[in-house]
């Protein structure tokens, strides 16, 4: 099976993986850049434009520990290819939603797909590469595509965006699942959980009752809207959240093993990757629009602005082992988060400068700083396991990173909202229907004030003030994600900590 391999069969499987993973992370961000034109021609609210960033990032979250779970019993490449395929015609609808509700929806479909690929990658990875020092360095280069996808999202959509209408963002997808289904099916190997025992449908169910309520209580609670609904939305939650977790206990084949978070190498990574994604996430989601909105920037040029940070995420690759060796495992995830976190205040502090140069050169300890922490977090999570689990175990850390995306986007999103809201002064002469949708946010301002305008400066400067608050916000909380790092995590300097 995977373990007889030869070298070249398994990094040219982890080429396709890495082309599919590559592909999810930027989709996960190419419609930043989308905003302003899917806001003239579809009118979303604001709170629909937090919707069509966040839907994608939460159907994974709440479908991840099912599709880990069924990927070890169907077959990780099967699942993949079927993802994969369900991917590429989801793209198609969206490219062509006529509304806001219809690419809501078709983002939602996206999600769906996405929950069978990103388990099932980093799974077979876990069972391709079946060395320790080998199988660090893969997850080196995933992690490095996932980090550097999510800076080149941008760069893609503006690319598109300078030449094509909104929707060619997602007509792009087309292609590379095309590519993936080909070559994928006939390169990468089967594997499964050989005594998988039987699936269990409950927990699956359980498991979505604890994720999906929860995420739609905090975006109710950060909109200033909690009532009745939001109530029984987090009692579900935490009654599916403990139901789950004896159920997990009783059960002959669990679909987590929940004694796996008594290993602090283990409950410390998942609980820094939530984190770190948290603070990432919530800032990367207006950046795009600060750039183009805010700094008058064309998509292309916005696109192009960000890649130092996909550069810097890159070259996370080189420095992992060197960290690893010198720090350990905890002290060099902390490193690594402190450097993001000095990347994030740095942006803080320069985001109202002249200088657009000096921006840009602060994301990159921030590129940096995250393409290291995920890949030793990653790298600890699914090494915890045997490869019988790997679908589980890779479903846990990819749950606590598309929790930390939807989490990050709803509740930074909503708090520079609010903040936009409290510096905006517009001039006496903007009054009615412009001022309401001025005030819905920057990009709908952009839609009714005149460019130059005085009005639109005013908006301009709201959003740049509310964008420097919530980056420090998103610093401080790296900060202690580097914490939780360096007091969990421990610091055996070896490629991989002990399996279970």
């Amino acid at each position: 099976m995977s373990a007889a391999l030869s070298p070249t069969r398994r990094w040219a499987s982890l080429a396709v993986l890495v082309g599919a993973v590559s592909l999810l992370a930027i989709d996960a961000t190419v419609l930043y850049l989308a905003v302003p034109s899917l806001t003239a021609e579809l009118s979303p609210t604001a709170t629909q434009v937090l919707w069509i960033g966040d839907i994608y990032s939460l159907a994974l979250a709440g479908l991840l520990v099912t599709m880990g779970n069924l990927a070890d019993r169907i077959g990780r490449k099967r699942l993949l290819l079927i993802g994969s395929a369900a991917f590429g015609l989801a793209s198609a609808l969206a490219a062509f939603a006529p509304s806001a509700e219809a690419l809501i929806a078709a983002r939602l479909l996206l999600g769906v797909a996405g929950a069978t690929i990103m388990p099932s990658t980093l799974s077979l990875i876990r069972n391709i590469f079946t060395d320790q020092i080998e199988r660090t360095r893969a997850i080196a280069i995933w992690s490095a595509a996932a980090a550097s996808g999510i800076a080149l999202g941008p760069l893609v959509g503006g690319a598109l965006l300078e030449h094509f209408w909104w929707g060619s963002v997602f007509l792009i997808n087309l292609p590379v699942m095309l590519l993936v289904l080909i070559v994928g099916g006939w390169l990468l190997p089967e594997s499964r959980n050989p005594d998988p025992g039987r699936f269990d449908l409950v927990s699956s169910g359980l498991s979505m009752l604890t994720i999906i309520p929860f995420v739609y209580t905090i975006k109710k609670l950060t909109g200033g809207a909690f009532g009745v609904t939001a109530a029984v939305a987090i009692v579900a939650s935490v009654v599916g959240g403990v139901l789950f977790v004896r159920r997990q206990r009783r059960v002959d084949s669990p679909m987590i093993e929940v004694d796996l978070f008594r290993n602090p190498a283990f409950s410390g990574a998942v609980l820094v990757n939530f984190i770190s994604v948290f603070a990432l996430s919530g800032v990367l989601f207006f950046f795009s629009q600060y750039l183009q909105l805010a700094r008058e920037l064309s998509p292309l040029r916005a696109g192009l602005a960000q890649l130092p940070a996909a550069v810097a995420a890159m070259a996370a690759v080189a420095a992992v082992g060197f960290l690893l060796t010198r720090l350990g495992r905890g002290r060099a995830i902390a490193v690594a988060l402190l450097t993001g976190a000095v990347g994030l205040a740095i942006l803080a502090a320069l985001e109202g400068s002249e200088q657009l140069g000096w921006v840009l050169l602060a994301v990159v300890p921030l590129g940096l700083g995250i393409g290291v922490a995920e890949t030793l977090s990653v790298d600890a999570v699914v090494s915890a396991v045997r490869p019988a689990k790997a679908g589980a175990a890779a479903s846990v850390a990819e749950t606590a990173y598309e929790l930390g995306v939807a989490l990050g986007i709803a509740i930074l999103g909503s708090v520079i909202t609010v903040l936009y809201r409290f510096h905006l002064a517009l001039p006496a002469d903007v009054a009615g229907g412009a001022a309401t949708r001025a005030e819905d946010s920057l990009a709908a301002a952009s839609t009714v004030l005149a460019p130059g305008s005085a009005a639109l400066e005013a908006a301009q400067e709201a959003f740049v003030s509310a964008m420097q608050a919530t980056t420090l916000i998103a610093s401080a909380v790296m900060v202690i994600a580097a914490i939780v790092a360096f007091t969990l995590i421990p610091n055996h300097k070896d490629a991989a900590p002990a399996e279970h």
